[in-house]
């Protein structure tokens, strides 16, 4: 079963965290971070290596993964090479 959780926007994205039970009773986390409307929708789906032990903090996670991702696409070439 995955769950969903309190979307963040964040100028033209829509960052959604995603967590799914796994068998052993811990949660995976996924982001999904979307951009554009109708058939210029993009939705990019980042799947996360780790496991936690509640809901709350892997939706934590992936909400911080997702708003990552969106400050370094949108960082200065010179920063993204510090």
């Amino acid at each position: 079963m995955t769950h969903s959780h309190t979307n963040t926007t964040v100028g033209k994205y829509l960052v959604s965290p995603l967590t799914r039970l796994l068998d052993d009773g811990r949660f995976a986390a996924s982001v999904s971070i979307r951009s554009g409307s109708g058939s210029g929708t993009h939705d990019r789906v980042l799947r996360l290596a780790s496991v936690f032990a509640d809901n709350a903090a892997a939706a934590h996670y992936a909400t911080s993964e997702g708003l990552r991702w969106i400050h370094h696409r949108h960082a200065p070439a010179s920063a993204c090479a510090a």
